[in-house]
């Protein structure tokens, strides 16, 4: 099969393109992108940033290029369910954004992995209180762009898939603001968040190299999991 991966950035694929066979730069007009293939299938993976209309407009490049039969929304994302684990995979059953439900479709995999509903927001939930209330509303992991990827998919008539490894948990706090780091472009800007850890270092560097190592074991089960998985 034909898949297109839309991510917002190159670190969340970092364990698929270790897995990927015949890997090669992509030729897409996006941030970053690679096509090779994985599991029989054959893959082109694209991060174009942060937030869902730069993940549609992902979508609309590699369309006009590559014609994929089906899209996947894949990347980081933080959890509502307090059951779930830092790494844990969750196959979205739905995304819901603040006017819409996407169906998406199931996988077949042996690793173990969650299901339910993905909640697409346009900022970084950075308390456990925003989590709770989101998670009271029915949804599993929160995200960033996966409403936008499923609009395009629907629209070209593509199968969509919404696959994502968590990175934060629902009781968390988030020390660091990084709604406040968020570029235009969809980018973080890092000086920006160690200027911001410099004012309480005690408190917000821990978390940060906690979320590096965090987002490291997510990308290494992210790559694990499409390994191994039937679409």
């Amino acid at each position: 099969m034909r898949l297109l991966l839309v991510a917002s950035d190159p670190m969340e694929y970092r364990g698929i393109v270790n897995r990927m066979e015949a890997r090669q730069p992509g030729q897409m007009p996006v941030r970053w992108c690679r096509a090779g293939r994985l599991n029989g299938h054959e893959l082109v993976l694209a991060a174009n940033g942060v937030g869902s209309r730069r993940a549609a407009a992902a979508v609309d490049a590699a369309w006009t290029l590559s014609r994929p039969e089906a899209v996947v929304s894949t990347g980081f994302c933080g959890a509502l369910d307090p059951k779930l684990e830092v790494g844990d995979v969750v196959v979205g059953t739905q995304v819901r954004d603040a006017g819409r439900e996407y169906a998406a479709l199931p996988v077949s995999c042996a690793k173990s992995h969650a299901a339910g509903v993905v909640c697409s927001v346009d900022h970084v939930v950075e308390t456990a209180a925003e989590k709770r209330d989101l998670h009271a509303k029915g949804n599993t992991v929160v995200e960033m762009e996966a409403a936008g990827v499923a609009a395009r998919a629907e629209v070209l008539g593509a199968g969509f898939f919404c696959i994502r490894a968590v990175t934060d948990l629902a009781g968390e706090d988030l020390a660091n603001d990084y709604n406040r780091a968020l570029r235009p472009d969809g980018r973080f800007d890092t000086m920006r968040i160690f200027r911001y850890v410099l004012t309480r270092p005690a408190a917000r560097l821990p978390e940060l190299i906690r979320l590096r190592q965090n987002c490291a074991l997510a990308a290494q089960t992210l790559g694990d999991f499409f390994a191994d998985c039937r679409f």
